[in-house]
């Protein structure tokens, strides 16, 4: 999903933004709302999304949020959303006034 998709798509729900960056980099910036889990320590937090109907996974680029979609799907069924661009994109194409790094 880009960014300005998921924009929109929060005009009208409600999902789990998962922010799996380091937290420096989530302290830089990140997307009002979104949670910070980093990407080593899902496999022993995976248990605590098993209820969530559909989660946003967000990282920088949109590649450890990938990587973390494909290990998410073998341990829960949840709608699993990957942010395309990661924040770098949001900054981009949504909020201009987010630092960027």
């Amino acid at each position: 999903m880009s960014a300005s998709q998921l924009a929109a798509h929060l005009e009208n729900a409600s999902p789990l933004l998962l922010d799996v960056r380091e937290p420096w980099e989530f302290d830089i910036c990140h997307i009002d709302g979104s949670i910070n889990l980093p990407m080593a320590q899902i496999p022993q937090n995976a248990a605590r999304f098993q209820d969530v109907a559909e989660i946003v996974v967000i990282c920088h680029h949109g590649i450890r949020s990938q990587h973390v979609i494909q290990f998410m799907q073998q341990q829960n069924s949840n709608v699993l959303v990957n942010l395309d661009g990661g924040v770098d994109a949001w900054a981009r194409e949504v909020d201009a006034d987010m630092p960027v790094y």
